[in-house]
C-alpha cells in the first residue's frame, strides 16, 4: 500500500481545483447523480466493510473521533470519512491498519482516485462534493478494512452518502438549528432530514437531544422502519463520578477515565460511539473503552494550543483553545466548557472569531454574554462566505459583547497582548466561529492535522 504522509506538493488538490472549474461548488441535494457516477464506477459503495454512519447538527466530528479511537483501540482497520476539512482536502480521508492507526490518504493515492472518476464521470452534470463523496467509497473499498466511519456532509436523506443501503448501524447526534436554507427552520424538519440515513431495519443510535421535538421525530422515524434503536438516557448513558466517567447501557456498566477531549458534552459523544460501535457488531471490551478515552484526537474541537507559530503573540502564559463549532448549539455547549474552565481557575476570556455568512452569529455569541471580555473579529481566508469582520463585530455587538475587527488571529493576539495588565492572570483566549477559520488559523501556526 501506498505511504500515506502530508503531501509537500499536492497533485490531488490541483485535480480538485481543475474539477471546481468544470462543475458547480456547493450542494445539490439529490442522490441521482452519485448513483449514476458509482454505478460507472462498479458501486464500490456495496464493496465496504461494516459502515457507521453518522448524522446531526453538532457532535458529529467528536462521535466519529470516539468510534475511531474505539475501533483502534480494539485492533480493527478503521476507514474514517469526515467533512469539511480543515488544512488539506486529504484530511477528509483515513486510511485504516490493522493494529496500528488510521494515516490521512497519501496525496498520490487521493490523486489517482480523483482522476479515475473525473475519467468515469467524462464531464457529465455533478458537484464537486459528489465527486469528492465517490473517491470516499472508492478509496475505502480498495483497501482492507474491518469498519467505515461515514459521516454525513449536510443532512442525511438527500446528502451523496446517503447511497449505503444497509449500514452497520445509523447514530444521529444533536439536532438544532442549522443550514436552515436546505433543511428547514424547526428542529423538527431538520431531524426528519438527518432521519434520512435511517435504512429499515438496521440499528439506530440516537445521542443526546436537547429538543424533545427533534428527539420524537427520530424515535417515531425509527419505530416505523423497525430499527432497533437505542437513545441516550433511556438505554444508554453516561455522567462523572468522582473523576472517573460513568457509561452504562443495557449490557452493563463501565468504570473509565474521563475521555482526553475537554467538555462535558463529550461524555454524551463518548457514551453514543461505546454505543454505536457496540450496535454494529463489534465486541467492545472495558480496556478497548479506557485505551480510547485516553486516545481520542478530534482537532480544532476544544483543542488547546500549545505549540506553534501564533502562540509568540499571545501574552505569557496565555490558555488558548480552538475549535470550528458554528451555530447557536454549538456556541452554548463551548460557552459551557469555558464556564467550566473558569470555575478551575479564574481568567479573562477573549475571543477571536470568523465566520461564513450561511450562520446565525448573534446566536452563537449570545451563549458568551455574561463570559467574554472582549470580542475580535476577523475575515475567513480562502472563503467567499467569509461575513466582514465589521458586519461580525456588530452581531457580536447586538448579542451583548464588546467587540471590533482585527486583521488576523496573529493581530488579534497582539492587540490582547497590548492591554494585558502587569499582576493580572494571563487571559483564556477561544479561537472559533467556523471550521474553515479553524483551518487557517492550524495553517498559520504551523500545526496542520496528522
Amino acid at each position: 500500500m501506498t505511504t500515506m504522509n502530508e503531501p509537500v506538493v499536492s497533485e490531488a488538490e490541483r485535480e480538485i481545483e481543475r474539477l471546481m472549474t468544470l462543475h458547480p461548488k456547493g450542494f445539490d441535494l439529490s442522490l441521482d447523480r452519485i448513483t449514476r457516477l458509482l454505478e460507472m464506477l462498479g458501486n464500490p459503495h456495496r464493496k465496504l466493510p461494516r459502515v457507521i454512519h453518522v448524522a446531526g447538527t453538532n457532535g458529529k466530528g467528536s462521535v466519529t473521533a470516539f468510534c475511531r479511537a474505539l475501533l483502534e483501540a480494539g485492533g480493527y482497520a478503521t476507514h474514517v470519512h469526515t467533512s469539511p476539512h480543515l488544512v488539506h482536502w486529504h484530511e477528509r480521508y483515513r486510511i485504516g491498519v490493522r493494529g496500528g492507526r488510521s494515516q490521512i490518504v497519501s496525496d498520490e493515492m487521493l490523486a489517482d482516485a480523483l482522476r479515475r472518476i473525473a475519467a468515469a464521470n467524462d464531464g457529465q452534470m455533478i458537484t464537486v462534493f459528489e465527486i469528492l463523496t465517490a473517491a470516499t467509497f472508492l478509496l475505502f473499498s480498495e483497501q482492507p478494512g474491518d469498519a467505515v466511519i461515514l459521516e454525513v456532509g449536510l443532512g442525511g436523506r438527500f446528502d451523496a452518502t446517503n447511497v449505503i443501503s444497509d449500514p452497520a448501524v445509523s447514530v444521529i447526534m444533536p439536532i438544532s438549528l442549522d443550514h436552515q436554507a436546505y433543511l428547514g427552520d424547526r428542529v423538527e424538519l431538520i431531524a426528519a432530514e438527518k432521519a434520512g440515513i435511517m435504512k429499515r431495519g438496521r440499528p439506530v443510535v440516537i445521542g443526546h437531544q436537547e429538543f424533545e421535538a427533534a428527539r420524537d421525530v427520530l424515535v417515531s422515524t425509527a419505530d416505523r422502519l423497525g430499527c432497533p434503536t437505542a437513545v441516550y438516557g433511556q438505554e444508554f448513558s453516561a455522567h462523572e463520578e468522582f473523576g472517573r466517567l460513568i457509561y452504562q447501557d443495557e449490557f452493563g456498566l463501565a468504570d473509565l477515565a474521563l475521555p482526553r477531549l475537554p467538555g462535558r458534552h463529550q461524555y454524551a459523544n463518548a457514551a453514543a460511539a461505546i454505543r454505536a460501535v457496540k450496535a454494529a457488531g463489534f465486541t467492545v471490551t472495558e480496556a478497548m473503552m479506557e485505551k480510547a478515552m485516553a486516545a481520542v484526537e478530534w482537532p480544532a474541537r476544544l483543542q488547546k494550543l500549545t505549540e506553534g507559530k501564533l502562540l509568540q503573540y499571545a501574552p505569557e502564559g496565555s490558555e488558548i483553545w480552538l475549535d470550528g463549532g458554528h451555530n447557536p448549539g454549538a456556541g452554548e455547549v463551548i460557552a459551557e466548557a469555558m464556564a467550566s474552565f473558569e470555575e478551575r481557575q479564574a481568567r479573562p476570556l477573549y475571543i477571536i472569531a470568523g465566520m461564513i455568512n450561511t450562520k446565525d452569529p448573534i446566536g452563537y455569541f449570545r451563549a458568551f454574554a455574561d463570559i467574554a471580555e472582549h470580542v475580535f473579529t476577523v475575515r475567513i481566508r480562502g472563503s467567499e462566505s467569509g461575513l466582514d469582520p465589521v458586519v461580525l463585530a456588530h452581531a457580536a455587538f447586538d448579542a451583548g459583547l464588546v467587540a471590533e475587527p482585527a486583521g488576523s488571529a496573529a493581530e488579534a493576539l497582539q492587540e490582547i497582548t497590548r492591554r494585558q495588565v502587569p499582576g493580572a492572570p494571563p487571559p483564556r483566549i477561544l479561537i472559533g466561529g467556523s471550521l474553515y477559520f479553524a483551518g487557517n488559523v492550524l495553517a498559520d501556526n504551523g500545526t496542520p492535522p496528522t
